[in-house]
């Protein structure tokens, strides 16, 4: 049977109907504009911007130079006098409402992530879902939470491409609750679209709100160490994030960084396998494009022929692709585990670091392969990969110090505890670990020694 782009899903129905809706983030050309100094302009130098799903042509980003970063900051710290002084009530009608406009959207905003990012249609739409319902809820508590603290005043948001809505625009929508104006950078690799759609609804119901594109180190002056930006929130690799951190020691402001670490899931003295491959499989989704992905495993050496059992099925049973392909008169698009990485140049990247460690001495245990039923005929797949994993990662590989971002995995063979607890601090820092363990009381004593900011026992943590 031929396949199809699911007809809902075309891309030209897509901006038509946002451009019908939202015609002032748009030029006389039908490009997107900045949303700078209280309205949409400023189109700046046109960047393409190709869709990773087959490398069909979404737009263009308007890059703004350095100057118009820096008048933009000096707008939002104009809004900020005046927002600080609405209300907390207003505050929170106001963003009620936001919320209510974006949950009648919510299917548009889910399909543009699914071309503008990759991300298969129903996670791209629990991302729309988790934004929404995840602003609810500080509406709903917000006042214990500020007590008598006041408002910072202009946040700026940097942010990595992989979760525009429920990182992004949920961070920035619970800064304007606690009474702060907010300005964002679009990220370099995906979500323009969606979130043009979103500040689009924030601005029309009067929330300070402003959203630039341009390049990090063009625009960094104005929003991370330009004097009217009071505090800062970032969320990306790590190589930027210590430049960051190193421009800002003598700055006197307030900045919050989530960067990436090698997340690790150890198994130690354990059984209970059936459980532990339905976490592995979830733990796939999006092509482990997230910073809490679990991307090595440290594994008990006596326990690796069972933890092989389990594990290579998983692998075998995961679904990727063309996450909008559909056969003809299909209404639904795949509920695939994964589509695309983000770009080509991530897919070679991991290729790289792939062979480099084969090279080195790490052994491969499996290596997917692209399946053609799932793409269209001559259909660009160069940015696919197929999941594959690598045993005995040796110390001087690319890959064990970093975190591969995409569906990687590395297998490391222990055989005292202390091996385990080593190995599964290898980044000196992680955002999540998890250790499998029969044993309560064991479990405990090594979760005890890992660094990680969330640490689970049998289960994965996010």
């Amino acid at each position: 049977m031929s396949k199809q782009i699911l007809a809902e899903a075309q891309w030209d129905k897509l901006i038509e109907q946002v451009k019908s809706s939202y015609a002032e983030a748009f030029n006389s050309n039908g490009d997107i504009l900045n949303l700078i100094k209280g309205s949409w302009q400023n189109e700046g130098n046109l960047k393409p911007f190709n869709s990773s799903i087959d490398g069909t042509l979404l737009g263009y980003y308007p890059m703004l130079k350095a100057q118009d970063g820096k008048e933009a900051v000096e707008y939002c710290a104009k809004e900020f006098k005046d927002w600080k002084k609405v209300d907390l009530g207003k505050r929170k009608e106001l963003i009620s409402k936001t919320l209510d406009e974006m949950e009648q959207e919510k299917e548009l905003l889910a399909y543009l992530l699914t071309w503008e990012i990759g991300k298969p249609y129903l996670q791209s739409l629990d991302g729309v879902d988790r934004c929404i319902d995840g602003v609810r809820w500080y509406i709903d508590n917000i006042e214990s939470m500020l007590g008598n603290r006041t408002p910072l005043g202009v946040i700026s948001n940097i942010a990595s491409w992989n979760y525009p809505l429920s990182v992004l625009v949920h961070a920035c929508l619970v800064q304007v609750l606690a009474g702060n104006s907010v300005i964002a950078k679009t990220p370099s690799d995906g979500g323009l679209w969606s979130l043009t759609v979103c500040f689009a609804i924030a601005k029309r119901n009067g929330l300070p709100v402003s959203l630039i594109s341009g390049s990090g180190g063009v625009l960094s002056e104005a929003l991370v160490t330009h004097e009217a930006v009071n505090a800062l929130s970032y969320v990306g690799g790590k190589s930027n994030g210590r430049m960051i951190a190193n421009s800002l020691v003598k700055e006197d402001k307030r900045y919050m960084l989530e960067m990436e670490g090698v997340n690790t899931y150890g198994v130690w003295d354990f059984s209970s396998w059936d459980s532990l491959a339905k976490q592995l499989k979830s733990g796939f989704k999006y092509g482990k494009q997230r910073c809490t992905a679990y991307v090595r495993f440290v594994i008990q050496r006596q326990l690796f022929p069972k933890f092989l059992d389990m594990y290579l099925p998983v692998l075998k049973s995961l679904t990727f692709g063309n996450p909008l392909l559909v056969d003809k008169n299909e209404t639904t698009p795949p509920d695939y585990d994964f589509g695309p990485l983000i770009n080509a140049r991530k897919v070679s990247d991991l290729n790289v670091m792939f062979n480099d460690a084969i090279g080195k001495g790490a052994v491969s245990i499996y290596q997917g392969e692209l399946n053609e039923d799932n793409f269209l005929p001559h259909q660009d797949t160069s940015s696919y990969l197929a999941p594959a994993a690598l045993l005995n990662l040796p110390k001087n590989a690319t890959l064990y110090h970093n975190e591969p971002f995409g569906p990687l995995d590395s297998i490391i063979l222990v055989d005292s505890k202390n091996e385990l607890v080593n190995e599964m601090n290898v980044s000196n820092g992680a955002l999540v670990s998890s250790l499998a363990c029969d044993d309560p009381n064991e479990a405990n004593e090594i979760t005890s020694q890992l660094r990680g900011f969330k640490v689970g026992i049998n289960q994965m943590k996010s």
